[in-house]
């Protein structure tokens, strides 16, 4: 699926199921519990902390999910076209850094 049609079937879920978009503050409320809760799934399963049993069935790409469907209902309600936005910081990104991390050493 694209972009486009996943901000379109966002738009057609809050239109059927929600009762409108939360206000751009409370969605930027609710991106940073769900990325708060990405941190801890990586941070435990991943990281150097000890998982808790309770995180053990913690599904990482459900919280993904999560975090990629408030970014939709944000750039809906914003007018942004995340599509387009997306395609320009991949073309700013492949000129700016195209060559920048061929001699990082930290990555060999």
């Amino acid at each position: 699926m694209g972009i486009q049609k996943a901000q379109q079937e966002v738009d057609n879920w809050i239109k059927e199921h929600g009762v409108r978009y939360f206000n751009e503050l409370t969605n930027l409320a609710q991106l940073t519990e769900e990325v708060g809760e990405v941190a801890r799934i990586i941070a435990r399963r991943y990281g150097e902390q000890s998982e808790k049993e309770s995180d053990k069935d913690k599904d990482l790409g459900e919280e993904l999910a999560d975090v990629l469907f408030v970014v939709l209902c944000l750039a809906n309600q914003t007018g942004i076209d995340l599509e387009a936005a997306f395609n320009k910081k991949m073309d700013i990104k492949t000129k700016r850094d195209h060559d920048r991390h061929q001699n990082n050493e930290k990555l060999k």
